[in-house]
């Protein structure tokens, strides 16, 4: 089961009632006081397990968002949550922004699946790009900075727009990815998806599962600034004031399925856009986060990760140099293979070496 670049299994140990979502973590974020930060494609919360050995984390605490921000739809509508990422007192997370296409269900008839293949729909929910402070491992809507008590913290999302939020209308027109917006092409057919991010000072990296262009992914960049009381917009950071800058990276035709920086290096999770097992690699973007805007770039390859067919999709990744001693990466699976499912609770994630 474990690759020789794995140095240990790693248990995931959760409530009940979040225990069927082991089976779709999809990001993951270790912070100094060794808590594990994870989201689900299929929820609205943020997970937290603490450190309980070298190679087990437990204690389970949940935290809903809609507690912190305020959601467009029913928390029971998923988000959708594709990235996690701390930086200054501050969780972020993202949404996919992907539009979604029904899929065929063994329940139903042929002529049934063939009509949902045709139905494509866009979540609300899926276009939050958020922040909530996080001191001590507790989340609050709102705090004093730490280090700065004349400085409040306070929870606040990408102001949103009819076409999901601030970022998508300033995508509607780009030449290479409005397109795929205004087609609503869906997210899993190399439509526009967004499934890894980073933050790099106030700089904050989104990356791309799809479209894929050529063969070029994409990461975009965009700063934030506060506009009204939970609310952010974009900060106009380009020479064209549009709020983003582009960034085309060769991952031999993949698409990004998660970042993490190490230093000013971007590491990248990198997976087929469409619906299919494999391959899965690492990539290390060096000196990625002071890269100029509207350049191609030839990202370093690390190594492969194994695949399943049909099973074990990496998904999540975060430095885990911390806990292991050593430079490391954990990586979670969407559709983990069964033999990762332990009891009723648990789940294995695996440690990667990670060199230089």
């Amino acid at each position: 089961m474990y690759n020789k670049t794995f140095l240990e299994p790693v248990y995931l140990t959760f409530l009940e009632s979040f225990a069927k979502h082991r089976k779709d973590l999809s990001a993951i974020a270790l912070t100094a006081q060794q808590h594990l930060w994870l989201g689900s494609d299929e929820s609205s919360s943020l997970e937290r397990l603490s450190l309980i050995e070298s190679n087990k984390f437990g204690d389970h605490k949940q935290f809903h968002i809609a507690e912190y921000i305020d959601l467009p739809a029913p928390e029971s509508a998923e988000i959708d949550i594709e990235g996690l990422a701390y930086a200054d007192y501050y969780l972020w997370f993202v949404g996919s922004h992907s539009y979604k296409r029904q899929k065929p269900k063994s329940k139903y008839t042929d002529i049934i699946n063939i009509e949902r293949l045709a139905t494509i729909t866009s979540e609300p929910n899926r276009y939050i790009l958020g922040r909530i402070p996080l001191i001590n491992g507790e989340l609050f809507s709102t705090c004093p900075h730490p280090d700065k008590p004349n400085e409040q913290l306070s929870a606040a999302k990408l102001e949103l727009t009819n076409e999901g939020n601030l970022l998508m209308t300033a995508l509607a027109n780009d030449p290479h990815l409005g397109f795929y917006i205004q087609a609503a092409i869906p997210g899993k057919d190399n439509g526009f998806d967004i499934e890894g991010l980073s933050i790099y000072q106030n700089r904050i990296f989104l990356g791309l599962r799809g479209p894929v262009l050529r063969g070029w992914a994409v990461i975009l960049e965009i700063e934030l600034e506060n506009s009204h009381l939970g609310l952010m917009t974009l900060k106009p950071i380009d020479e064209q004031k549009k709020g983003y800058k582009k960034h085309f990276l060769w991952l031999n035709g993949l698409g990004i399925r998660d970042l993490c920086l190490d230093n000013e290096d971007v590491l990248i999770l990198a997976g087929p856009t469409m619906d299919l097992d494999g391959p899965v690699q690492i990539y290390r973007w060096q000196v990625g986060v002071n890269s100029a805007e509207n350049t191609l770039s030839y990202p370093e390859f690390v190594q492969d990760v194994p695949y399943g067919k049909r099973e074990d999709h990496a998904e999540g990744m975060t430095l885990f140099n911390d806990v292991s001693g050593k430079p490391s990466l954990l990586v979670v699976y969407d559709s983990p293979a069964k033999n990762r499912l332990i009891g009723d609770r648990n789940v294995i994630a695996d440690v990667l070496e990670l060199g230089k």
